[in-house]
């Protein structure tokens, strides 16, 4: 397996946990998720960089970006009680949709 997809799973996990410290963070009231702001983002950034030599970039930052979404929302509905609605069901739907997509679209 190419050091591509391994990198850009890497960015989007590490992106997904920084994004999630930003929750935790209380608006930075809170210093160690505020930290884990700072270092998950740099994290995620240096992986998809490095991605970024194996991969077409329109297609690895719609990956990195549509999967972080859909993450994203998965945890808001699980940690933090956000509702889960049809309407964000079907948005969801789309982007992987579009993500899936524009992976084919370069095949």
């Amino acid at each position: 397996m190419s050091q591509g997809p391994v990198l850009l799973a890497f960015a989007i996990v590490f992106e997904v946990i920084g994004t999630t410290c930003m929750k935790f963070s209380e608006g930075f009231t809170r210093l160690w998720p505020s930290l884990g702001i700072a270092v998950f983002y740099a994290a995620s950034f240096a992986c998809l960089t490095l991605a970024l030599r194996h991969l077409e970039i329109s297609v690895a930052y719609a990956v990195w970006a549509g999967l972080g979404i859909v993450l994203i929302t998965l945890i808001g509905v699980a940690l933090f009680h956000e509702p889960m609605t049809w309407w964000r069901t079907g948005c969801i739907a789309l982007v992987l949709i579009g993500v899936v997509g524009l992976n084919l679209s370069h095949a």
